[in-house]
């Protein structure tokens, strides 16, 4: 609005309304007078400017959009911990402390014997990244084998600003009512551990409502995020009957979505120096980052990954000369659709 509002702008149109019987050259009076005050008023355009980005959601910097966001109700996901199963060669303590990495675990729930749901001490995504040997913080006596498995709810961080933004427009363009689709979205995506929802209404019949999810990795969710969302929704003892956040007389399914596995055929010609055992591994992440990026619209519907596309992504692998071909499960395209959701299989090069 303000783009022309420059301080030689200013400065030349103020300079303009002096009569041209002074010296109006840089170094005279009036010019050494009225420069000071062109570049202040060049700095108030520019606050000015600011502050009409700040009072709107789509150009407001984080703290701004915040509090627009905030007369819907809405605010940024907070960083959760993440909640992993910890196998010990006897019972522990509930509370009890391990470290593994320089981060800590503490036993939260018992699944079984010896199985201990534990919660990470650290908030976000490192929580996910340390699976392996656990130490005790303090002595246990006959405790010889500790160990996380794997990761049964992964944490998040905070929510990223451009996705919060975009969680603020879809509440206005789809208004959550009494059990409607906006509505099971925003419950189910509240959950900790969830990261995208499919819902879909009259599965089976009327009346019934399923829910398919990933997780925050864009995987298949676990047994411990599901058996979550079932009970807040519609929990299995009292089933339609209107116990949890689901009206009465919705059934609720919820289920995870499963991996469909895309096998990757690339022809590559590499660069002097280079091997593929050596470049391998950084082809295949370059492969998976791309599947990846598809997966973010995984909610929306179904999904096409193309051969060019991922192309394009192992071309800028340091190492690569060129690419003659790329196949995709033996074609140029995979549509991935249902309750399915992409994942790499294997990657073949020649």
């Amino acid at each position: 609005m303000y783009e022309n509002m420059t301080y030689e702008n200013i400065l030349k149109r103020v300079l303009g309304a002096v009569g041209t019987d002074v010296d109006k050259r840089q170094g005279s009076v009036i010019y050494d007078a009225v420069a000071p005050a062109c570049a202040e008023l060049a700095q108030i355009y520019i606050a000015l400017e600011n502050t009409i980005d700040a009072g709107f959601a789509d150009t407001a910097p984080r703290e701004y959009l915040i509090l627009r966001a905030r007369e819907r109700g809405l605010s940024p996901y907070k960083a959760t911990y993440s909640l992993c199963k910890g196998v010990f060669n006897m019972d522990i303590p509930i509370g009890t402390r391990f470290n593994i990495d320089k981060i800590n675990f503490s036993a939260e729930r018992k699944i079984k014997d010896c199985e201990y749901e534990m919660r990470c001490e650290t908030a976000g995504t490192e929580g996910n990244l340390h699976l392996g040997r656990l130490t005790a913080v303090e002595y246990i006596d006959g405790l010889t084998e500790a160990s996380l498995t794997e990761v049964l709810v992964p944490a998040r961080d905070e929510e990223d600003t451009e996705d919060f933004r975009q969680r603020y427009f879809d509440s206005i363009n789809n208004t959550a009512f009494n059990g409607n689709k906006a509505d099971y979205i925003k419950w189910v995506k509240a959950i900790e551990g969830v990261g995208q929802v499919k819902v879909e209404r009259a599965y089976g019949g009327g009346g019934n409502v399923k829910i398919v999810v990933v997780d925050e990795k864009n995987e298949p969710a676990s047994g411990a995020i599901l058996e979550k969302i079932k009970n807040l929704l519609d929990p299995e003892e009292y089933e339609g009957m209107g116990m949890g956040t689901a009206p009465i007389g919705h059934c609720v399914t919820v289920k995870s979505a499963q991996n469909y596995r895309i096998n990757v055929t690339a022809d590559v010609s590499l660069k002097s120096g280079y091997t593929v055992s050596g470049i391998k591994p950084a082809l295949q992440k370059a492969v998976e980052d791309c599947i990846n990026e598809v997966n973010k619209d995984w909610e929306k519907g179904d999904v096409v990954i193309y051969s060019a596309r991922i192309l394009v992504r192992l071309l800028d692998v340091p190492g690569v000369e060129n690419i003659s071909s790329v196949k995709i499960n033996n074609g140029d395209f995979v549509k991935v659709s249902g309750d399915h959701i992409a994942c790499l299989g294997a990657l073949e090069v020649v």
